[in-house]
């Protein structure tokens, strides 16, 4: 065995040893600076063609200021709300980096573990990447920084290599963004206004970010600020750095921020391109928006331009041309869009309102909160030709079935049961008009866009299996509305323009579907960033499903609500859609080439709340076919000159004719094609708006048939496919935000989602 002497003189050795290389490695280390922080870099968004679409980064909205021009309020705000011992400690928080070590251990974050010093190291030295090696660096360099800088340098370089939000490096850059002011003049209430964005601006700007984070929404984002701005303010006249005084002065009234302002070269639909690529990005990989913000990065897109330009001078033709912002009903009138490729996945084109220049900043062909109405309902026939019905599950249902289009219906249940509304009073589905369709085929119905035989339909099939199959198509679980009754087969829900031109793109691919994309790459200092392959094309339904979908939506255009698409002169699908009195209106088409949609509607600028569109262009209501369906035959017309017309394929005879009960019988057997249509009853003047008031009911849910249950109300003015008759009391159980009608659903602000 080794003598204790052998053993003795290892250790203090290899002590020795080691006490050299700290000793070296604390010699090496670099006080980090907050100027060369400061050298940020644009970073350059591509169309698809790799030419440059614009250079868009921070340095602009950066300058550093000096401790003297950094008000006191503001100095002892963030003190007093992240590390009340900065001026007696060494720098280090030994405690706070072991629970973050600990909790990383564990498979958490490292949050919680930082002083103030710690954070100016982070921000000016080291990655934002949350990991043991850089907490041991940040440590190290940390306890150099405490003993060669004085307290006052330490803090003016936090407060000036800090992230406040909306592009905001530093506190100069912040106090001009937010209050339009040089930091030297910033208020004590307005300094612990952005104190409390450095919790997360994300989360802390009150005018939301549902862009990044759907929690993140105007009316959240508030709510927290407020709450952390009062709270701060009281840390700070406990700490004794607000007099009794200043602190009721301040605390009297929170300090408004201004609104988002246009960054350079953000104008047009420029501005909406960069925001749906940033997200995408955000979204696919591990970068953080603090460090994408600092630029740097090459992000290749999606986007043509002759697309997008074609897209935008649609929509301005079409207004020009049908809207008169003289006329009080034409006021607050917006739009969105988007093109995919079908079988792909790209995104090539978007229209995303009027500009961040002109103040709009919400991005209209990637936020859900406006009802897709009739829509809707090529869902509702694709599950019925991939489930069947309760009565015969499994059993293909045909196109040619017949189901009562009158209007004023009762709703059946698999039970054999009628739906009630909330005062227990039977619920009646209601369609635009009174006018007696009888049984009608379901072609017939998606023609007219008829509303009482999709209801019932729906009901049949089960709407969870509704759901089902648009969620396979590329619909999202969150924007779906979460009340599976009867209205879900005719319209709540509230997609963006993005997910529903990729969910008609999947029937235009013949039941394939590919997730929406907006970034094909991304590269950093030369060096490809992961998370950008392709995303994968898989069959979401049948082929036969997808493609008898596309001939009856063919039959749409050329004879239902939809004729306005015809002056396309080409092969071409498409459904209208109209909502509860008449919020919005979307058409959303394809070609083999191309699937696009355009969704129209009215909101109230203060509230975010939809406004209905009677009367607006001079009409008594706008439909689908009308305005919305105008700018997408202008769009496309333009998008895909010089292409040759594919076509569709030929849709196969398909499922077995399952008619409604008490339809006549028999019904014969008729092979229906693109120029034929069925002359089940005479056809009024082609409409796409109807009423769906909102029932409660209690379901079995048994066999996927049922409606999930427990549905008070909650989407009766969402939308659904128009209308003006009153809707029953409902109540909203849902709390998603996403329904947006008469006050409906959490506030209904427009949610971001991942294009």
């Amino acid at each position: 065995m080794p003598s204790w002497k052998l053993v003795s003189g290892l250790f203090v050795g290899f002590f020795g040893c080691l006490v050299a290389l700290v000793g070296i490695g604390f010699a090496m280390v670099q006080i980090p600076s907050e100027n060369i922080a400061a050298k940020s870099q644009n970073n350059v968004y591509y169309w698809a063609d790799k030419s440059q679409m614009v250079a868009t980064g921070t340095g602009v909205n950066r300058q550093n200021v000096t401790i003297d021009k950094i008000p006191e309020a503001m100095q002892w705000a963030v003190i007093s709300a992240e590390n009340k011992s900065f001026y007696q400690d060494s720098g280090v928080d030994p405690r706070g980096i072991a629970r973050a070590l600990a909790n990383m251990a564990r498979g958490g974050q490292t949050q919680g573990g930082s002083t103030i010093t710690q954070q100016f190291v982070k921000n000016t030295y080291l990655s934002q990447d949350q990991t043991v090696t850089r907490k041991f660096k940040e440590m190290f360099i940390s306890i150099k920084v405490g003993t060669k800088l004085q307290k006052p340098r330490i803090l003016q370089g936090y407060l000036n290599t800090s992230y406040y939000g909306r592009g905001a490096y530093g506190i100069q850059a912040a106090a001009q963004t937010y209050y339009g002011k040089d930091a030297v003049d910033l208020e004590p209430s307005e300094c612990a206004f952005l104190a409390a964005l450095l919790k997360g601006p994300t989360y802390y700007d009150p005018a939301g970010n549902q862009d990044l984070d759907k929690a993140a929404s105007q009316a959240a984002n508030t709510k927290r600020s407020q709450e952390r701005w009062s709270w701060i303010l009281g840390e700070m006249h406990k700490d004794k750095h607000l007099t009794d005084a200043q602190y009721q002065e301040a605390i009297k009234k929170y300090p408004e921020p201004q609104g988002r302002k246009a960054t350079k070269g953000m104008t047009g639909q420029i501005s909406y391109l960069a925001d749906t690529a940033k997200k995408y990005v955000l979204a696919h990989s591990n970068i953080s928006e603090t460090d994408f913000d600092r630029g740097g990065y090459q992000i290749y897109t999606t986007f043509k331009k002759d697309k997008v330009n074609a897209l935008s001078a649609a929509v301005k033709k079409i207004q020009k041309e049908r809207l008169n912002p003289k006329r009080s009903l034409d006021k607050y009138v917006q739009f969105g869009a988007a093109s995919v490729v079908p079988n792909d996945g790209a995104i090539v084109a978007l229209y995303g309102g009027d500009g961040y220049e002109n103040g709009h900043f919400t991005n209209n062909a990637d936020t859900s909160g406006v009802p897709v109405g009739s829509t809707w309902k090529p869902f509702v026939l694709a599950a019925a030709m991939e489930y069947g019905t309760y009565k015969s599950p499994g059993t293909p249902v045909s196109p040619l079935s017949k189901y009562n289009g009158n209007d004023h219906l009762k709703v059946a249940r698999p039970d054999g049961s009628y739906y009630l509304n909330k005062d227990n009073s039977t619920f009646f589905q209601k369609n635009e008009s009174p006018h007696k369709w009888g049984y009608i085929t379901l072609r017939k119905a998606m023609e007219q866009s008829i509303n009482t035989p999709f209801v019932q339909l729906g009901v049949d099939v089960g709407m969870t299996h509704v759901r089902d199959v648009a969620k396979s198509a590329g619909i999202l679980d969150q924007s779906m509305s979460q009340d599976l009754n009867p209205s879900f087969a005719i319209g709540t829900s509230t997609p963006s323009a993005i997910r529903m031109a990729d969910a008609y793109a999947t029937f235009a691919a013949s039941g394939k579907q590919a997730d929406p994309y907006s970034v094909t790459a991304v590269k950093k200092d030369g060096e490809d960033q992961f998370g950008f392959d392709k995303p994968k094309v898989k069959q979401a339904m049948g082929s036969d499903i997808a493609d008898n979908v596309t001939d009856v939506l063919q039959n749409v255009i050329q004879n239902g609500t939809g004729t306005n698409a015809k002056a396309l002169g080409r092969t071409a699908a498409g459904k209208t859609g109209t909502t509860d009195k008449n919020k919005s209106a979307w058409f959303v088409g394809y070609t083999q080439q191309l699937s696009t949609s355009v969704a129209m509607f009215r909101e109230n600028p203060k509230d975010h709340e939809l406004l209905s569109m009677n009367g607006t262009a001079g009409k008594d209501s706008i439909h689908g076919g009308d305005i919305p369906t105008s700018v997408w035959t202008e769009y496309m017309r333009a998008a895909l000159k010089n292409a040759n017309d594919p076509g569709f394929p030929d849709a196969g005879k398909i499922g077995e004719i399952q008619d409604e009960a008490g339809a006549p019988s028999p019904t014969p057997s008729v092979t229906i094609t693109p120029s034929q249509t069925p002359s089940n009853s005479p056809s009024p003047t082609p409409s796409d708006t109807a009423t769906s008031p909102s029932p409660s009911a209690s379901e079995s849910c048994q066999f996927g048939w049922g409606n999930n249950c427990n549905n008070n109300g909650g989407t009766g003015n969402g939308g659904t496919d128009g209308g003006t008759t009153p809707t029953p009391t409902v109540t909203d159980t849902s709390g998603t935000g996403t329904t947006r009608g008469n006050g409906n659903g959490n506030g209904g602000i427009f949610a971001g989602q991942n294009g």
